[in-house]
This record gives structure tokens, C-alpha cells and sequence, in this order.
């Protein structure tokens, strides 16, 4: 009988406590944790650029604030600038207007001149270059004169040519003179109007004018035609 039992151990306290696991999945999370957290800092230490440290991002927040200020300055220089080329166009285009309206009046006017050169009196002498109408005043020693000279119409461009004046007076003593004047460049289109002035002689005193169209100086007769001075 004895033989069939087991000792008993005594423990005044109660029996052993286990020892605490802590559980698989936590275990895991944790060990996810870590192994993340170590992955982001060899990928930032390897790959991606370093961490700015406190100085150098105050210094990267001064150069975006000035980047910043200058951009708002272009931008209100581009402002001014767009607004002064707005001016400018429409000034363009005010001048535009004007030309317009001003080459429609001289249009006008070159029409109403031909008109009225058409509507003079022939030259009684004809010729290839006709001396419509002409006015010849003296004053003070100077011979003004308006000569309207025309070629027939079918003229292709204008035609080179001189007008020599021949003015028959009396001189300062009273005498009957004629005074051939200095030569007078012309260019002759289809109508031509020429005017000026050309110096007398001292004292002389003028009574009427020969127009010679001439093809240069000296050279052959194109038209003439002689004109009363007033």
C-alpha cells in the first residue's frame, strides 16, 4: 500500500505562476514596426536627398520669399508692360485712322485738281507739253510765278524737262530790256504745276514773260506761251 503513493511537494505559497508570452501577432507587428522604420532610414540615408538641418531650411525659406518677391515684380512690370503695348496699338491705331483719312482727302483733292486742270483753256500754241495757265507777280525785286503745265494723257511716266523764263521790261534807266532768267528743273507727268520765285535785276521792272518748255537747258522747244506780269 505504501508502494501506491506519490509524494506531494508543499508550497506555502501556492502553486508557480507561469511565465507571461506575449502573443504571435504582436510579436509580429512589432517586428513589422522595426523593420519598417530601419527600411525608411536606409532608403532616406541611400537614396533620397539628405535632410536639410534647422540653418539651412531657414536659409531655403529666405531664397523662396525673395524668388517669390521677384516673380511679383516681373509680374507687375509684365503688367505695365502689356498695359503700355495696349496704349501703344491703339495709338498705332488712331494713327492708322489718320493716315487713312488723310490719303482719302489727298486723293480727293488730287482729283478735284485734275478736274480743274482739265477744265482750263487749251494752249493756243499747242505743242507736246502745253502751258495751260500761268501768273507772273514782281515785289520788291523778286518774280513770283504759277505755271500749269499738262501732257496728253496717254503719258506713260514723267518726262524730264527745264522752263526758261524770257522777261521783257524796262531797265532801271527806263529802257526796253529783255532779261533771259537761270533755267528751272521740271518733271512733267500727265498735269504738272510749278510755282516759285526767281530774282530781277536792280530796278528792273517787268511786263510780261515768255514760258519756254524746253527738253533741257538750251535744247529743243516743247511748248511756249506768253504771260502778262502783274
Amino acid at each position: 500500500m505504501a508502494g501506491q503513493f506519490k509524494p506531494v511537494a508543499f508550497e506555502p505559497y501556492g502553486s508557480r505562476r507561469t511565465r507571461f508570452r506575449p502573443p504571435r501577432w504582436l510579436v509580429l507587428l512589432a517586428s513589422g514596426i522595426a523593420l519598417g522604420a530601419g527600411g525608411v532610414i536606409v532608403v532616406q540615408e541611400r537614396w533620397l536627398p539628405p535632410r536639410l538641418s534647422a540653418e539651412e531650411s531657414s536659409q531655403l525659406r529666405t531664397a523662396f520669399d525673395q524668388a517669390n518677391a521677384e516673380r511679383q515684380r516681373l509680374k507687375a512690370e509684365l503688367d505695365q508692360t502689356a498695359q503700355r503695348l495696349d496704349k501703344a496699338l491703339a495709338d498705332h491705331k488712331g494713327l492708322s485712322d489718320q493716315l487713312a483719312a488723310s490719303r482719302a482727302m489727298a486723293d480727293r483733292l488730287r482729283d478735284d485738281l485734275a478736274a480743274v486742270v482739265a477744265s482750263l483753256p487749251p494752249d493756243p500754241r499747242g505743242g507736246m507739253v502745253e502751258v495751260r495757265a500761268g501768273r507772273f507777280t514782281a515785289d520788291r525785286g523778286m518774280l513770283a510765278y504759277d505755271v500749269v503745265l499738262t501732257r496728253e494723257r496717254t503719258a506713260s511716266k514723267p518726262m524730264a524737262g527745264v522752263l526758261q523764263f524770257t522777261v521783257a521790261g524796262a531797265s532801271d534807266r527806263g529802257a526796253e530790256t529783255t532779261v533771259a532768267l537761270k533755267p528751272i528743273d521740271v518733271s512733267i507727268g500727265s498735269h504738272e504745276i510749278v510755282r516759285g520765285s526767281v530774282p530781277l535785276p536792280d530796278g528792273f521792272k517787268p511786263r510780261q514773260t515768255t514760258i519756254q518748255v524746253l527738253d533741257r537747258a538750251a535744247g529743243r522747244p516743247l511748248g511756249m506761251r506768253v504771260i502778262l506780269v502783274k
